[in-house]
């Protein structure tokens, strides 16, 4: 059997003169998941449209495609061109299962949540040539998972090609989630059997690892035997945890043992009233200095996420969030325009509200407004957006959020704050040449640096 696995991408992510490095940073890890469950004589190719051309002209006996909001329209394109030729397509993904009739007219199955457990049973389905039109994920485990085909990824042309996933979803429910009705239906968080993750970090090359995790620390008991197994492997490696968990007494200590040396850490909101609106009730309460020196006190770098519209937002939120930012030494931020997707909770209110704008789901970005504020206008929204991010990258502020840490801490934050943002158009080069796998042991030992 011939297949083709598709993760399509903005048009934006595809320009032949410039790719914003954020579309280049990890490979397509669920469609690599995805094809371990194929046979050995199966014939199989994963294309990321992020980093490389695809035109829909081959003849496979099954084309898989992973939709994004933002690429929903690309997926239907793509879609239909094969179905025009008889080429049977399955189609999954958040966007799929947030809005499946939408999805079906362009798809001969569709998979609603994970595909751990309705993938297999469709294989077995299609080649006794009886697929279902639509699979439904009812039991959520990680048990049995065959390991990631990373022989279908091409390294050279990511920036962190060492990414591994070893859980799947929250235990939270923040109304703006994307991801939490995605799994809805059974187990919203699960992870692997700790021996079985241990056995995918041990295939990684290199030091570095990214976990995808969207909360490695979800679990404790799993998170705490996770790091007792990997201190002494010598790895250095990103993650993603929430406030409450950083500050929890002793997890933080283990994590820094087994490598941990930069946190994804969902602030938000600078607004503490938005907390309760939203439902980040593991924000509610906590001190985001105390989280913010804590990281640091453990030589943890910080890359925060913050989100701007939130009804308790005014035109000062912005400089209020640089300001808080740059003074607590965070080494990179990522910033957000609120964007109701749908299938959220957020979703739901604002549309029974009537403040829904429109549904061009291309520009469901987290960069444009797509409902009405209230706290200011769209125009003022979208500008202190982007002001933001300018203010944060300047390199005077990039120096000032670097003053007072120890030396190499220093040369860290610089390193990783101007690196990021400043140097962009040097990252898009040694990809598109090829070149990128040689930078890696220099991100490496910045990420190593400490006091």
């Amino acid at each position: 059997m011939r297949v083709t696995m598709i993760l399509p991408a903005l048009t934006e992510a595809t320009s032949p003169l410039f790719r914003p490095i954020k579309y280049s940073l990890f490979p397509p890890l669920g469609l690599a998941t995805l094809a371990a469950y194929l046979r050995d004589d199966d014939e199989v190719r994963i294309v990321d449209e992020h980093v490389e051309r695809f035109d829909p002209t081959d003849e496979p006996d099954l084309v898989v495609i992973q939709a994004y909001i933002t690429s929903a329209r690309r997926s239907y394109e793509i879609a239909d061109r094969y179905r025009e030729r008889g080429v049977f397509v399955a189609m999954g993904g958040l966007h799929v299962t947030s809005l499946p009739e939408e999805a079906a007219r362009h798809a001969d199955a569709i998979f609603l949540g994970p595909g751990e457990d309705t993938w297999p049973r469709f294989l077995e389905d299609f080649r006794k040539k009886k697929p279902m039109h639509t699979y439904v994920s009812a039991e959520r485990t990680l048990q049995g998972l065959p390991p990631v085909r990373r022989d279908l990824i091409k390294r050279e042309r990511y920036l962190v090609p060492n990414s591994i996933v070893v859980s799947r979803g929250c235990p939270h429910h923040c109304d703006f989630c994307y991801k939490d009705a995605f799994f809805e239906g059974g187990k919203s968080f699960y992870t692997q059997v700790v021996d079985d993750a241990l056995a995918e970090i041990d295939r990684l090359p290199g030091r570095h690892l990214y976990f995808l995790d969207d909360h490695l620390f979800g679990n404790r008991r799993f998170a705490e035997a996770l790091f007792d197994g990997m201190a002494g492997m010598g790895r250095v490696w990103q993650a993603a945890g929430t406030v409450d968990t950083i500050l929890a007494p002793g997890l933080l200590e283990k994590a820094v043992g087994a490598g941990l040396r930069s946190m994804f850490v969902g602030f938000e909101t600078v607004n503490a009233a938005n907390l309760a609106e939203q439902r980040k009730r593991q924000n509610v309460g906590h001190s985001y200095e105390a989280v913010a020196r804590r990281l640091h006190d453990a030589g943890v770098m910080v890359n925060a996420s913050f989100v701007f519209g939130m009804d308790g937002d005014g035109p000062d939120v912005f400089e209020r969030t640089v300001a808080w930012a740059v003074a607590n030494g965070l080494e990179t931020a990522t910033f957000h325009i609120m964007t109701p997707y749908p299938g959220t909770a957020l979703f739901k209110r604002m549309e029974t509200a009537g403040r829904i704008v429109h549904r061009e789901w291309d520009l469901y970005d987290t960069r444009h407004v797509v409902y009405e504020p209230r706290g200011m206008t769209p125009e003022q929204l979208e500008a202190g957006y982007w002001r933001a991010y300018q203010d944060f990258y300047r390199w005077g502020a990039i120096w000032r959020g670097a003053q007072g840490k120890p030396r190499a801490e220093r040369l860290r934050h610089l390193a990783y704050a101007g690196g990021w943002k400043k140097f962009e158009p040097v990252w898009d080069a040694l990809i598109r040449s090829r070149q990128v796998l040689r930078a890696l042991p220099l991100l490496e030992k910045a990420l190593a640096l400490r006091s």
